[in-house]
Protein backbone atom coordinates (compact mmCIF):
# COMPACT_ATOMS: atom_id res chain seq x y z
CA UNK A 1 0.00 0.00 0.00
CA UNK A 2 1.39 3.24 -0.50
CA UNK A 3 1.02 7.32 0.59
CA UNK A 4 -1.65 5.78 2.80
CA UNK A 5 -2.35 7.22 7.03
CA UNK A 6 -5.06 5.96 9.07
CA UNK A 7 -5.83 8.83 11.76
CA UNK A 8 -8.34 7.67 15.28
CA UNK A 9 -10.43 10.31 16.53
CA UNK A 10 -10.54 10.08 20.27
CA UNK A 11 -12.82 7.09 20.36
CA UNK A 12 -11.88 5.31 17.65
CA UNK A 13 -8.58 4.15 18.56
CA UNK A 14 -9.34 0.42 19.44
CA UNK A 15 -11.02 0.21 16.04
CA UNK A 16 -8.48 1.95 14.26
CA UNK A 17 -5.84 -0.13 16.21
CA UNK A 18 -7.71 -3.52 14.48
CA UNK A 19 -7.65 -2.03 10.73
CA UNK A 20 -4.07 -0.79 10.92
CA UNK A 21 -2.76 -4.40 12.46
CA UNK A 22 -5.34 -5.76 9.49
CA UNK A 23 -3.29 -3.35 6.82
CA UNK A 24 0.26 -4.06 8.68
CA UNK A 25 0.76 -0.39 8.98
CA UNK A 26 1.22 1.95 11.98
CA UNK A 27 -1.63 4.13 12.93
CA UNK A 28 -0.89 8.21 12.23
CA UNK A 29 0.35 10.28 14.89
CA UNK A 30 -2.20 12.93 16.47
CA UNK A 31 -2.82 14.79 18.96
CA UNK A 32 -6.59 15.23 19.96
CA UNK A 33 -7.02 17.52 23.02
CA UNK A 34 -10.08 19.42 24.84
CA UNK A 35 -9.56 23.42 26.63
CA UNK A 36 -10.49 24.34 29.79
CA UNK A 37 -13.20 26.21 27.84
CA UNK A 38 -14.88 23.04 25.68
CA UNK A 39 -12.91 23.89 23.09
CA UNK A 40 -11.50 20.98 21.21
CA UNK A 41 -8.22 21.28 19.40
CA UNK A 42 -6.59 18.51 17.10
CA UNK A 43 -2.97 18.52 15.40
CA UNK A 44 -1.54 16.11 13.19
CA UNK A 45 1.98 14.91 13.94
CA UNK A 46 2.93 13.65 10.75
CA UNK A 47 3.47 15.04 7.28
CA UNK A 48 0.22 14.20 5.25
CA UNK A 49 1.17 16.38 2.04
CA UNK A 50 -0.38 14.67 -0.77
CA UNK A 51 -1.39 10.99 1.41
CA UNK A 52 -4.20 9.50 0.85
CA UNK A 53 -5.87 10.00 4.02
CA UNK A 54 -8.43 8.08 6.24
CA UNK A 55 -9.89 9.51 9.68
CA UNK A 56 -11.69 6.76 11.80
CA UNK A 57 -14.26 8.27 14.42
CA UNK A 58 -16.97 5.73 15.87
CA UNK A 59 -20.17 7.76 16.95
CA UNK A 60 -20.00 7.06 20.63
CA UNK A 61 -22.21 9.46 22.86
CA UNK A 62 -22.46 11.95 23.43
CA UNK A 63 -22.85 12.54 19.33
CA UNK A 64 -22.77 15.62 18.85
CA UNK A 65 -19.15 15.72 20.57
CA UNK A 66 -17.77 12.81 18.07
CA UNK A 67 -19.68 15.13 14.94
CA UNK A 68 -17.22 18.18 16.04
CA UNK A 69 -14.06 15.96 16.72
CA UNK A 70 -14.47 14.36 13.09
CA UNK A 71 -14.72 18.33 11.51
CA UNK A 72 -12.24 19.30 13.44
CA UNK A 73 -9.90 16.72 12.07
CA UNK A 74 -10.96 17.00 8.79
CA UNK A 75 -10.03 20.51 8.20
CA UNK A 76 -6.71 19.84 9.85
CA UNK A 77 -5.77 17.59 7.62
CA UNK A 78 -7.19 19.61 4.56
CA UNK A 79 -5.16 22.12 5.55
CA UNK A 80 -2.26 19.88 5.99
CA UNK A 81 -2.58 18.95 1.80
CA UNK A 82 -3.86 15.78 2.22
CA UNK A 83 -4.57 14.40 -1.89
CA UNK A 84 -7.51 12.53 -0.52
CA UNK A 85 -9.75 12.62 3.13
CA UNK A 86 -11.24 9.48 3.64
CA UNK A 87 -14.03 9.54 6.47
CA UNK A 88 -14.59 5.96 8.17
CA UNK A 89 -17.76 6.39 9.79
CA UNK A 90 -19.12 2.34 10.93
CA UNK A 91 -21.91 4.49 12.24
CA UNK A 92 -23.65 7.08 10.69
CA UNK A 93 -25.04 9.68 12.56
CA UNK A 94 -28.25 11.09 12.83
CA UNK A 95 -29.59 8.28 10.15
CA UNK A 96 -32.93 7.28 11.44
CA UNK A 97 -33.56 11.51 10.62
CA UNK A 98 -33.32 10.80 7.02
CA UNK A 99 -36.97 11.76 5.70
CA UNK A 100 -39.52 14.99 6.61
CA UNK A 101 -42.37 12.89 7.94
CA UNK A 102 -43.32 15.18 10.24
CA UNK A 103 -44.75 19.03 9.78
CA UNK A 104 -41.29 21.38 10.31
CA UNK A 105 -38.25 19.29 10.89
CA UNK A 106 -35.03 18.67 9.57
CA UNK A 107 -33.82 15.83 7.18
CA UNK A 108 -30.74 15.82 9.72
CA UNK A 109 -28.97 12.75 8.19
CA UNK A 110 -28.59 14.92 4.93
CA UNK A 111 -27.29 17.79 7.10
CA UNK A 112 -24.57 15.35 8.00
CA UNK A 113 -23.06 14.72 4.09
CA UNK A 114 -23.48 18.51 3.90
CA UNK A 115 -21.30 19.39 7.08
CA UNK A 116 -19.09 16.22 6.10
CA UNK A 117 -18.56 17.26 2.51
CA UNK A 118 -18.23 21.11 3.50
CA UNK A 119 -15.00 20.24 5.87
CA UNK A 120 -13.40 18.79 3.42
CA UNK A 121 -14.25 14.76 3.36
CA UNK A 122 -13.37 13.44 -0.46
CA UNK A 123 -14.96 9.84 0.34
CA UNK A 124 -17.21 8.71 3.15
CA UNK A 125 -17.26 5.19 4.10
CA UNK A 126 -19.94 3.57 6.40
CA UNK A 127 -22.17 0.24 7.30
CA UNK A 128 -25.69 -0.50 7.12
CA UNK A 129 -27.39 2.75 7.07
CA UNK A 130 -30.84 2.84 8.49
CA UNK A 131 -32.20 3.73 5.05
CA UNK A 132 -30.01 3.22 2.12
CA UNK A 133 -30.91 6.48 0.05
CA UNK A 134 -28.73 8.44 2.76
CA UNK A 135 -25.90 7.35 0.74
CA UNK A 136 -27.28 9.58 -2.09
CA UNK A 137 -27.42 12.72 -0.04
CA UNK A 138 -23.48 12.83 -0.72
CA UNK A 139 -21.79 14.33 -3.81
CA UNK A 140 -18.97 12.67 -3.39
CA UNK A 141 -18.12 8.93 -3.25
CA UNK A 142 -19.91 7.49 -0.39
CA UNK A 143 -18.93 3.48 -0.08
CA UNK A 144 -21.51 1.67 2.03
CA UNK A 145 -20.54 -1.42 3.77
CA UNK A 146 -22.73 -3.64 5.80
CA UNK A 147 -22.17 -6.21 8.62
CA UNK A 148 -24.45 -8.78 7.53
CA UNK A 149 -21.98 -11.26 6.53
CA UNK A 150 -20.13 -11.21 9.39
CA UNK A 151 -23.48 -12.27 11.69
CA UNK A 152 -24.33 -14.98 9.09
CA UNK A 153 -21.28 -16.60 9.45
CA UNK A 154 -21.02 -16.19 13.42
CA UNK A 155 -24.94 -17.88 13.21
CA UNK A 156 -23.58 -20.30 10.39
CA UNK A 157 -20.73 -21.38 12.42
CA UNK A 158 -23.03 -22.30 15.33
CA UNK A 159 -25.21 -25.21 13.23
CA UNK A 160 -28.21 -23.85 15.02
CA UNK A 161 -31.10 -26.54 14.27
CA UNK A 162 -35.15 -25.98 13.75
CA UNK A 163 -34.44 -21.96 12.40
CA UNK A 164 -36.54 -19.59 11.72
CA UNK A 165 -36.09 -16.06 10.98
CA UNK A 166 -38.10 -13.23 12.35
CA UNK A 167 -39.87 -10.39 10.71
CA UNK A 168 -40.33 -7.80 13.53
CA UNK A 169 -43.10 -6.19 11.23
CA UNK A 170 -44.21 -6.13 7.53
CA UNK A 171 -41.73 -3.74 6.50
CA UNK A 172 -38.63 -5.92 7.69
CA UNK A 173 -40.02 -9.02 5.80
CA UNK A 174 -38.27 -8.20 2.76
CA UNK A 175 -34.44 -8.11 5.00
CA UNK A 176 -36.07 -11.35 6.74
CA UNK A 177 -36.70 -12.82 3.43
CA UNK A 178 -32.82 -12.53 2.86
CA UNK A 179 -31.34 -14.07 5.76
CA UNK A 180 -34.03 -16.82 5.55
CA UNK A 181 -33.27 -17.60 1.89
CA UNK A 182 -29.14 -17.62 2.80
CA UNK A 183 -29.99 -20.41 6.09
CA UNK A 184 -32.62 -21.75 3.72
CA UNK A 185 -35.38 -21.71 6.76
CA UNK A 186 -38.65 -20.59 7.23
CA UNK A 187 -39.72 -17.24 8.34
CA UNK A 188 -42.69 -16.11 10.76
CA UNK A 189 -43.66 -12.09 11.20
CA UNK A 190 -44.57 -10.46 14.20
CA UNK A 191 -48.19 -8.89 13.87
CA UNK A 192 -48.33 -4.97 14.50
CA UNK A 193 -51.44 -3.41 15.72
CA UNK A 194 -52.60 0.89 17.20
CA UNK A 195 -55.04 0.50 20.02
CA UNK A 196 -57.64 3.23 19.86
CA UNK A 197 -55.80 7.10 19.66
CA UNK A 198 -52.47 5.33 21.16
CA UNK A 199 -50.00 6.34 18.34
CA UNK A 200 -47.62 2.87 19.79
CA UNK A 201 -47.87 0.36 17.92
CA UNK A 202 -48.30 -3.02 19.97
CA UNK A 203 -47.02 -7.12 19.17
CA UNK A 204 -49.70 -8.85 19.53
CA UNK A 205 -49.86 -12.31 17.19
CA UNK A 206 -47.03 -14.32 15.21
CA UNK A 207 -47.83 -15.00 12.23
CA UNK A 208 -45.88 -18.56 11.29
CA UNK A 209 -44.77 -21.63 13.52
CA UNK A 210 -42.50 -20.55 15.99
CA UNK A 211 -42.94 -22.80 19.31
CA UNK A 212 -40.31 -25.29 19.90
CA UNK A 213 -37.96 -23.51 17.19
CA UNK A 214 -34.66 -21.10 17.29
CA UNK A 215 -35.71 -17.70 16.27
CA UNK A 216 -33.32 -15.19 14.93
CA UNK A 217 -34.25 -11.41 14.77
CA UNK A 218 -32.19 -9.47 12.54
CA UNK A 219 -31.99 -5.18 12.85
CA UNK A 220 -30.00 -2.95 11.81
CA UNK A 221 -29.35 -1.49 14.75
CA UNK A 222 -30.75 -1.74 18.76
CA UNK A 223 -30.94 1.59 20.39
CA UNK A 224 -32.88 1.42 23.44
CA UNK A 225 -34.02 -2.05 23.09
CA UNK A 226 -37.69 -1.09 23.60
CA UNK A 227 -38.92 -2.79 19.81
CA UNK A 228 -36.72 -5.67 20.28
CA UNK A 229 -38.04 -6.86 23.38
CA UNK A 230 -41.45 -6.36 22.69
CA UNK A 231 -40.84 -8.67 19.77
CA UNK A 232 -38.75 -11.30 22.04
CA UNK A 233 -41.40 -11.49 24.57
CA UNK A 234 -44.03 -12.22 21.92
CA UNK A 235 -41.84 -15.09 20.49
CA UNK A 236 -41.84 -16.48 23.98
CA UNK A 237 -45.40 -16.28 24.43
CA UNK A 238 -45.76 -18.19 21.32
CA UNK A 239 -43.59 -20.94 22.56
CA UNK A 240 -40.23 -20.13 20.68
CA UNK A 241 -37.71 -22.83 21.77
CA UNK A 242 -34.86 -20.19 22.31
CA UNK A 243 -34.72 -16.52 20.63
CA UNK A 244 -31.67 -14.81 19.41
CA UNK A 245 -31.16 -11.69 17.88
CA UNK A 246 -28.41 -9.72 15.89
CA UNK A 247 -27.97 -6.30 14.83
CA UNK A 248 -25.01 -4.26 13.42
CA UNK A 249 -25.17 -1.32 15.04
CA UNK A 250 -25.23 -2.00 19.48
CA UNK A 251 -26.02 1.13 20.26
CA UNK A 252 -27.34 -0.16 23.74
CA UNK A 253 -28.68 3.36 25.74
CA UNK A 254 -30.79 3.83 28.38
CA UNK A 255 -32.31 0.85 30.20
CA UNK A 256 -31.02 -1.60 26.78
CA UNK A 257 -28.96 -3.75 29.19
CA UNK A 258 -31.21 -4.40 32.00
CA UNK A 259 -33.92 -4.92 29.70
CA UNK A 260 -31.99 -7.52 28.30
CA UNK A 261 -30.54 -9.26 31.03
CA UNK A 262 -33.90 -9.32 32.18
CA UNK A 263 -35.34 -10.72 29.17
CA UNK A 264 -36.17 -13.99 27.59
CA UNK A 265 -33.43 -13.54 24.52
CA UNK A 266 -30.59 -16.18 24.53
CA UNK A 267 -28.17 -13.96 23.05
CA UNK A 268 -27.73 -10.51 21.19
CA UNK A 269 -24.76 -10.25 18.90
CA UNK A 270 -23.50 -7.15 17.62
CA UNK A 271 -20.72 -5.86 15.99
CA UNK A 272 -18.21 -2.92 17.18
CA UNK A 273 -19.16 -0.07 14.43
CA UNK A 274 -19.96 1.71 17.95
CA UNK A 275 -18.01 0.60 20.64
CA UNK A 276 -19.23 -1.68 23.50
CA UNK A 277 -17.80 -0.83 26.98
CA UNK A 278 -17.02 -3.70 29.16
CA UNK A 279 -19.90 -2.86 31.65
CA UNK A 280 -22.35 -3.52 28.97
CA UNK A 281 -21.07 -6.93 27.49
CA UNK A 282 -23.45 -9.17 29.77
CA UNK A 283 -23.17 -12.32 29.01
CA UNK A 284 -26.15 -12.25 26.98
CA UNK A 285 -23.86 -9.54 24.48
CA UNK A 286 -21.66 -11.22 22.10
CA UNK A 287 -19.60 -8.19 20.48
CA UNK A 288 -18.10 -9.47 16.95
CA UNK A 289 -15.37 -6.80 15.05
CA UNK A 290 -16.56 -6.07 11.85
CA UNK A 291 -12.99 -3.73 11.62
CA UNK A 292 -11.56 -6.43 8.99
CA UNK A 293 -13.83 -5.36 6.66
CA UNK A 294 -13.41 -2.05 6.84
CA UNK A 295 -9.59 -2.84 6.43
CA UNK A 296 -10.49 -4.80 3.12
CA UNK A 297 -12.12 -1.48 2.02
CA UNK A 298 -9.19 0.87 2.72
CA UNK A 299 -7.03 -1.62 0.77
CA UNK A 300 -8.82 -2.20 -2.24
CA UNK A 301 -9.85 1.54 -2.63
CA UNK A 302 -5.83 2.56 -1.99
CA UNK A 303 -5.35 -0.39 -4.61
CA UNK A 304 -7.99 1.23 -7.06
CA UNK A 305 -9.78 -2.51 -7.04
CA UNK A 306 -13.33 -3.50 -6.52
CA UNK A 307 -15.13 -2.86 -3.29
CA UNK A 308 -17.62 -5.04 -4.19
CA UNK A 309 -15.89 -8.29 -4.52
CA UNK A 310 -15.72 -8.06 -0.47
CA UNK A 311 -19.13 -8.44 -0.25
CA UNK A 312 -19.76 -12.90 -0.17
CA UNK A 313 -20.18 -15.27 2.70
CA UNK A 314 -16.91 -16.52 0.85
CA UNK A 315 -14.60 -13.98 1.76
CA UNK A 316 -15.85 -13.84 5.39
CA UNK A 317 -15.21 -17.71 5.33
CA UNK A 318 -11.35 -16.97 4.06
CA UNK A 319 -10.63 -14.06 6.56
Amino acid sequence: MEKIKVFACPTAEEFTQEICDYLKIEPGKINSIKFKNDNNFVQILETVREQDVYIIQTCMPPINERIMELLITIDAVKRASAKNINVVLPYFPYSRSDKKDQPRIPITAKLMAQIIEAAGATRVITCDLHNPAIQAYFNINCDRLTGEFVLEKYFMDKKIDDMVIIATDAGSAKKAYKYSKFFNCPIALVDKRRDANDDKAKSTTVIGDVKGKNTIIFDDEISTGGTLMETVNILDKFGAKNIYAAATHGILVGDAIERIKNSPIKELVVTNTVPVPEEKRIDKIKVLSIAPTFAEAIKRINEERAVGEIFTIDFFENN
